[in-house]
C-alpha cells in the first residue's frame, strides 16, 4: 500500500510517496498481472502429487505381442487326471457323472472306461471300485456301474443313504483287466477349453493454439514425459500422453465385456461398445478370490494365507507369484510374516529376479517364501491413490490386490496354428508389416510442420488391444 501522512499540520520538509504516483493495483483492470513489490519467485513446478502416472503393472508382470485379426483365440489343456463329481442313480452301483472336479459339464464324452480303477469318496468314506459298464447316453445323463472292492456294493462300502441328494467324488486311479483281454476299444483325447478377447480401440486428444505455443512462462515446468523447460504446451502434451499411457493399462485391468440386453451395446454414440475382459473380470469369471489378509488378527490371516496356498496346490502350483496389493493388505502381509519367527518362514527367494535381491527391491518387490511357493509382494499405485481405484467408496466390492503367476504357459494359439510359450498375462495389440497400432502419435494443424490452415496444434493418440490372461486358475484376486 502507499505510504501516508498523518492527520494534522506536519512542516517539516521531508520526501514522501503519494498514492497517486503508483498504478492501482486494487483495480480490476490491473489485478492478476503485476505485483506491487518484486516477488521472490520459485520458478520449479511443485509436483504436490509425487509420480502421478501408474503405468508399469504390466511391463512387470506380462508382455506384448501383435495380432492380425479383430479377436485373439487361444485354447488352454484340461487336467491330466480325471475326477468328476457324481450321484447315486439306482441299484446300489449305478451313479451319474454330474461335471468334472472344476465344474465343466462332460455331456456324452465322460472319460470314464470300462476297466478303469476309481476311488470314490463321500463326507465320511472312500471306497475303491471296478467300473464296470459306461452309458455316455443314459436316461440321467452320462452314466456308469462301479463294483466295490470291499463291500458287496458301492453303497454299502461309502456308508451311503443311496440318494440323489449325496455329491461324491471319482477320481480314475489307473485300471485293471483279465489275462488275454482284448484291446481298449475307446480312448481318451485331450481336453481343451477355448477363449478369446476382442480388441478395443482407444483414443485421446490435445490441442493449443498457435498463440500459446509460442508464449514462454516464468515457471519451469517437468512432466512424466521427460519434458522440461518453460514452455507450457509441452507438459499439457506430455501430461496428456502420460494420461492415455494409464488409460491403456487401467483399461486392461478394469474393462468388461458388454453382456446380452446392455445399453453399452448398440448405445446412440457409437454404433457398437461391446468391451473387452480385463484382468479383474477374467479373474472373476475364470479364476479365484479371497476376502482373508485384512490385518485384523495376523494368526488368522496366517491360517488365510494357508488357504490361498491350497487353492494353488489345487490348480496349477506355480511355485513362483506376484502380488499387487493396496497398502492396507501390504502392511497386513507384513505383520504376519513379523509374527513368525524367521521374516517369510522358511527364508526369501528371488528367482523370478535372477536370484538378485537388489533387482526385486530396486523394482519394489520384497520377496518371501511360504510353503514351496514363492513370492513377490509390491504395492500397488493404482489401488492406493486417491485419484484411480484408491478413491472409490465401494467397501464391500473393494479390490485390495490382486496375485498373478510369474513365467510362462504353454497354450494353443489358433491363429498360428501351433503351441505356443507365452507369458500367463500379456497384452496383444493390432498390427501388420506396415501398421502398428500399439500406441500411435501423430500430429496435424500449423504448428511446426503444417499439415493444415488451422492455427493450433493438435497431437492425436490411439491404440488398439486387449489383454490375454491365460490360466486365469493361477490367478488370484483379493477383495
Amino acid at each position: 500500500m502507499a505510504i501516508t501522512s498523518a492527520s494534522g499540520i506536519d512542516a517539516a520538509p521531508r520526501k514522501q510517496t503519494l498514492a497517486s504516483n503508483y498504478v492501482d493495483f486494487t483495480s480490476q483492470d490491473t489485478e492478476g498481472w503485476a505485483q506491487q513489490y518484486l516477488p521472490d519467485l520459485m520458478e520449479k513446478e511443485a509436483e504436490v502429487y509425487g509420480k502421478r502416472t501408474i503405468a508399469g503393472f504390466l511391463a512387470q508382470v506380462g508382455a506384448e505381442e501383435p495380432s492380425a485379426a479383430d479377436r485373439v483365440i487361444w485354447s488352454e489343456q484340461g487336467r491330466l487326471h480325471l475326477a468328476y463329481t457324481a450321484k447315486y442313480v439306482s441299484g446300489n452301483n449305478k451313479y451319474e457323472i454330474e461335471n468334472d472336479i472344476d465344474g465343466n459339464d462332460v455331456g456324452t464324452t465322460p472319460g470314464l472306461r470300462v476297466g478303469d480303477m476309481v476311488i470314490m469318496s463321500l463326507a465320511n468314506a472312500t471306497a475303491k471300485g471296478y467300473v464296470s459298464a459306461v452309458d455316455p447316453d443314459g436316461d440321467n445323463g452320462a452314466e456308469f456301474t462301479v463294483l466295490a472292492y470291499g463291500a458287496a456294493n458301492m453303497a454299502t462300502a461309502l456308508n451311503s443313504t443311496a440318494t440323489t441328494s449325496e455329491l461324491i467324488r471319482v477320481l480314475v486311479i489307473g485300471s485293471e483287466f483279465e489275462k488275454g483281454s482284448g484291446a481298449r476299444t475307446a480312448a481318451n483325447a485331450p481336453k481343451f477349453k477355448s477363449h478369446s478377447n476382442k480388441h478395443i480401440i482407444l483414443r485421446d486428444y490435445y490441442e493449443v493454439s498457435g498463440s500459446d505455443a509460442s508464449a514462454i512462462g516464468w515457471v519451469e515446468i517437468s512432466g512424466e514425459e521427460g519434458q522440461n523447460g518453460y514452455l507450457w504446451y509441452l507438459k499439457a502434451e506430455g501430461d496428456t500422453r502420460a494420461r492415455f499411457a494409464d488409460y491403456l493399462e487401467m483399461t486392461m485391468l478394469e474393462a468388461e465385456t458388454a453382456v446380452d440386453g446392455a445399453g453399452a451395446i448398440g448405445g446412440t454414440d457409437q454404433s457398437t461398445s461391446d468391451g473387452t475382459q480385463g484382468l479383474f473380470q477374467a479373474i472373476t469369471t475364470r479364476g479365484h478370490q479371497t476376502t482373508g489378509i485384512t490385518g485384523v488378527n495376523a494368526a488368522t490371516d496366517l491360517a488365510e494365507f494357508d488357504a490361498i496356498l491350497a487353492v494353488f496346490d489345487a490348480n496349477g502350483a506355480i511355485e513362483e507369484n506376484m502380488m499387487f496389493v493396496d497398502r492396507t493388505t501390504s502392511l497386513a502381509i507384513d505383520d504376519m510374516l513379523a509374527s513368525m519367527n524367521s521374516y517369510g518362514a522358511g527364508g526369501t527367494s528371488y528367482g523370478v529376479f535372477e536370484n538378485d535381491e537388489d533387482m526385486a527391491l530396486n523394482l519394489g518387490f520384497s520377496g518371501f517364501r511360504r510353503g514351496s511357493y514363492d513370492f513377490y509382494k509390491s504395492d500397488f499405485k493404482y489401488l492406493n491413490d486417491k485419484g484411480t481405484r484408491g478413491g472409490l467408496n465401494d467397501t464391500v466390492n473393494n479390490i485390495r490386490g490382486v496375485v498373478i503367476p510369474a513365467g510362462v504357459s504353454s497354450v494353443y494359439d489358433e491363429q498360428l496354428g501351433r503351441n505356443m510359450k507365452r507369458p500367463f498375462l500379456h497384452v496383444r495389440f493390432r498390427a501388420s508389416e506396415t501398421e502398428s497400432r500399439k500406441m500411435k502419435t501423430w500430429v496435424t494443424g500449423s504448428v511446426g510442420a503444417a499439415t493444415s490452415g488451422i492455427d493450433s496444434m493438435q497431437v492425436h493418440y490411439l491404440s488398439e488391444r486387449c489383454l490375454i490372461t491365460q490360466g486365469a486358475n493361477n490367478f488370484m484376486l483379493m477383495n
